[in-house]
């Protein structure tokens, strides 16, 4: 089966697309679900992270407390490298063993980080949505109800616009008109269902 690998910068429009190609019949599997499933209270991966970083990143339900995780990470590349040498390696495992399971023309693996960290062996083509910094950095503030310098941050810490477009070998534009999403996904579908990698 063709695994596709969607990535693109925050607020790009990840999701969006993801659903117009479920829509289509593409089989979906997204990295931050199985970051979830991976540190799931009680799990090892769980474990390690309170262990490394203390009882401030846990609810009081006990679950992680992702929001002050993600703050953590965003203003400390030695931290976020800790977590990423974690994570990555049961994420792509986790990853891998669902797709085995997948009966659909093609998946498209939605992996926000697919271009900063160590190569996903399964993706067979690299699909970048590209959206303007400024689009990204607007939708974010919107969405999750934080300041710029955050989202700038965030930005910081990802793939340059430039990179990703570099790497990709199908590109996405979304600079804020949705409607424009839908011949570019439909074309792509069409490539994509023949199943070639």
């Amino acid at each position: 089966m063709l695994v596709v690998g969607l990535t693109g910068g925050i607020g790009s429009g990840k999701s969006t697309v993801a659903k117009l190609f479920a829509e289509r019949g593409a089989a979906i599997i997204d990295a931050d679900v199985t970051a979830r499933e991976v540190t799931q209270t009680g799990s090892s991966a769980y474990t390690s992270i309170i262990k490394h970083f203390g009882d401030n990143v846990v609810l009081e339900d006990g679950s992680l407390d992702r929001t002050r995780l993600r703050q953590i990470i965003f203003h400390d590349p030695k931290e976020r490298l800790w977590l990423e040498k974690l994570l990555h390696p049961l994420i792509k495992d986790e990853m891998q063993q669902q797709i085995a399971k997948m009966h659909a023309p093609y998946c498209i693996a939605v992996i926000p980080l697919l271009l900063e960290v160590e190569f996903y062996s399964f993706i067979n083509r690299i699909l970048v949505i590209d959206t303007p910094e400024a689009e990204q950095v607007r939708r974010v503030m919107l969405r999750d109800n934080i300041s710029q310098t955050e989202v700038e941050a965030i930005l910081e810490s990802q793939a340059s616009r430039h990179d990703r477009r570099a790497k990709a070998q199908d590109i996405i534009i979304n600079d804020g008109n949705p409607e424009d999403l839908i011949p570019q996904i439909d074309k792509l579908h069409q490539q994509y269902a023949k199943g070639a990698p």
